[in-house]
């Protein structure tokens, strides 16, 4: 039960940062919100990652995941550790995508969602020790809840997009 028990913690952790550049947005409107890669290009053409990945995001995922770490029972590195690396997986998604012609905020179901699951609970594995099936089973809850929840914030106006 105690594996179970962290599981939902640390995908409630996930969930902050893949939660808090949207809220940041939504707040912040344009403000602060310059493109990590600056705007350049690929040498295939296409942006290295996008417009929406901004330097406001990744210290808004870091932020939220330093504060509400201690609230779920870890230290506040750990969360800001699982925020740049979630945040790390979601760049690296953004750019996979990027490489395969998908247009910037473009929908790509276990692309979208595995990285930016995955990278910090491997991180988390050594740290904390984290059994392996706790990892498989965060990271495939985060697949399937992730859309709908994106789908959630859009109905309430948070997102632009429902995913």
């Amino acid at each position: 039960m105690d594996a179970f028990w962290l599981g939902v913690r640390l995908l409630l952790l996930l969930t902050a940062a893949n939660g808090a550049p949207i809220l940041l947005k939504r707040m912040l409107g344009d403000g602060w919100s310059t493109p990590i890669d600056f705007g350049r290009r690929f040498p295939d053409g296409r942006p290295w990652l996008g417009p929406s990945k901004t330097w406001r995001g990744l210290a808004a995922a870091v932020a939220a995941c330093t504060v509400v770490a201690p609230v779920l029972g870890f230290p506040p590195d750990v969360g800001a550790l699982s925020g740049l690396l979630a945040m790390t997986g979601d760049a690296l998604s953004s750019f996979i995508k990027r490489r395969l012609g998908i247009v910037p905020s473009g929908q790509s179901f276990g692309i979208d969602q595995i990285p930016e699951s995955l990278l910090p609970l491997l991180a988390l594995q050594h740290l904390l020790g984290v059994p392996w099936l706790v990892i498989a089973g965060v990271v495939l809850a985060f697949l399937l809840l992730e859309t709908p929840v994106a789908w959630a914030f859009h109905r309430l106006g948070l997102r632009d997009r429902p995913y």
